[in-house]
């Protein structure tokens, strides 16, 4: 157990490895990076049936309906394997939620303890996921997050061991991470791909529900239909549920997040149902389109590049700052920079940091100047994102790099990359 967890191997009880042990988990036994059970059953069949006999009662059955679909979804994604949830007979996958003895030979201990299991695929029980009713269900921070600990054990139906990779989903050990836009770290993804396969097209998925009536909230009006000055770039509206979808930028403002592509943005409120598309002029006059974009929440200004200059607004404000544009060299920047690729302001350690092709700079906004030093190149200090950042943002601690369609979770105090996502996951696209 100590080899498994990285801690040092001295086969004595010592204070870490007690603290492991106590640790919320699977209550599958360990193996190492991402790993089959032994004779790597598999389901041998494309479509599996799950059925809900037990519900949680810390959570309404239509959320508990919707948790564990976009956790199999997470795995349709990225494998040739259906899953349809039936009401009534036999189905491939029993779920269900109770507390202590409960059916098998595995009682569950009490909240904070074992969370949940789940057994290998195979004929009567294989597949079959259950979840410790004393544990405090939740969709958010709090408590124990469903979709997570639900995504996991499906893992484990599907054929997947534990995983001794920290970022990993199959990590056997209970660890919150931000879902919102979450998709299948790519160890999961190499270990459940080793059993079934890549999916070559675009899962099937159920329609979206319609947003309740009512208007939209929201500040800014959204693009009419018919533009009399039609851009040089195409209208992006059709690529927001693409997997392809490239972000020129990204920025948080007052923590709704804003993603820019060709001269409009996507909004997506913490308060408002469904996603805002706008056209930048629309909002910000003097701009037509944004390549990079940060915020700096404790002045309540918010920056947007564009070409070689960059504007200084207001967050949420029409009018630019006084000053505005001003040149990218007013921030230390060579003259030979013509343009910036992406932009993030770090609030822990109040620094912008600037990507330009295959490199960064750091500029300290204390000091309103560039750190000495720079530029750096980007696989030196940030490994695992990527020679090249598209656009980049701060979303709860995490920063987002993305390259291309794909993005990188990234936690700056272990410089490492928690999660592979894709763009499309953020604009409410499943």
């Amino acid at each position: 157990m100590q080899a498994f967890f990285g801690l040092e191997v001295t086969g004595v009880l010592d204070n870490e490895t007690v603290e492991v042990m106590k640790a919320p988990r699977c209550g599958v036994s360990d193996i190492s990076r991402y790993g089959h059970f032994d004779g790597k059953p598999r389901w041998e069949k494309r479509q599996l049936t799950y059925r809900i006999t037990q519900y949680t009662k810390d959570l309404t059955q239509s959320q508990v309906d919707a948790v564990i679909a976009e956790a199999f979804q997470l795995y349709s994604d990225v494998i040739p394997l259906d899953f349809k949830q039936i009401n009534s007979g036999t189905a491939d996958i029993i779920i269900l939620f109770k507390g202590g003895y409960h059916g098998d030979f595995y009682p569950f201990d009490g909240a904070g303890g074992v969370l949940a299991h789940a057994n290998s695929p195979g004929q009567r029980q294989g597949g079959d996921t259950h979840f410790d009713d004393d544990e405090r269900w939740t969709l958010t921070q709090s408590g124990v997050n469903l979709l997570l600990v639900a995504a996991h054990e499906f893992g484990h139906a599907l054929g997947l061991d534990h995983s001794r990779d920290r970022g990993a989903l199959m990590y056997p050990t209970y660890q919150y991470v931000n879902t919102n836009g979450y998709r299948l770290p790519e160890d999961d993804t190499r270990g459940v791909q080793a059993l079934y396969g890549s999916r070559t097209t675009v899962p099937t998925t159920a329609p979206k529900p319609k947003p309740p009536p009512g208007p939209d909230p929201g500040p800014e009006p959204e693009e009419s239909a018919e533009d009399p000055n039609p851009d040089p770039l195409p209208n992006p509206r059709n690529e927001q549920c693409s997997r392809g979808l490239v972000f020129d930028a990204a920025t948080s403002i007052r923590g709704d997040l804003f993603f820019f592509k060709n001269g409009y943005y996507w909004r997506k409120s913490r308060a408002a149902i469904g996603i805002r598309f706008t056209k930048v002029k629309t909002k910000w006059s003097q701009i037509n389109y944004v390549d990079a974009a940060f915020e700096v929440p404790s002045k309540d200004v918010v920056y947007l590049f564009e070409g070689g200059q960059y504007w200084g607004i207001r967050a949420y404000a029409k009018t630019v700052i006084p000053g505005f544009p001003k040149s990218l060299t007013n921030l230390g920047l060579p003259s030979s920079v013509s343009k910036v690729d992406a932009a993030v302001y770090v609030p822990t350690t109040r620094k912008t940091l600037i990507f330009v092709n295959n490199q960064y700079w750091s500029y300290n906004q204390g000091r309103n100047q560039m750190d000495i030093g720079y530029p750096r190149y980007i696989t030196q200090d940030f490994p695992g994102i990527g020679s090249k950042v598209d656009a980049a943002f701060e979303n709860y601690g995490y920063l987002y790099f993305s390259n291309g369609p794909r993005q990188s979770e990234y936690y700056l105090p272990y410089r490492r990359v928690m999660r592979v996502l894709l763009n499309y996951g953020w604009l409410n696209c499943y």
